[in-house]
């Protein structure tokens, strides 16, 4: 199915269980003190603090994970989650991505 399907469904899920959910979240880029609207969004933003990117690609790659770092420097959130839905098994779908700590 399409990433968007999938977005969909979770961000259902997650509102059901009472957490606050930010869908396709933008973010402004702040450059020498002005706001620069580029086109980033954020998948999900879960309770201001957590970023979710969802894929459904074949292999996750570096370009990926990229996207979701850039999220978190923006965001000011230290824990991203990176999950590709175009897998066998789920377990094997989720990158925890932390920001900030070596």
């Amino acid at each position: 199915m399409l990433e968007s399907v999938y977005e969909e469904c979770l961000f259902y899920e997650l509102q059901k269980y009472g957490l606050f959910v930010e869908k396709q979240k933008a973010l402004p880029l702040i450059y020498e003190d002005v706001n620069l609207e580029v086109g980033y969004r954020i998948d999900l933003l879960i309770e201001k603090k957590l970023v979710v990117e969802v894929k459904s690609v074949d292999v996750l790659n570096d370009v990926h994970l990229a996207q979701v770092l850039t999220y978190l420097r923006l965001s000011g959130c230290k824990l991203g989650l990176l999950i590709n839905f175009n897998v066998a098994l789920f377990k094997t779908a989720v990158k925890r991505v932390i920001h900030g700590y070596l």
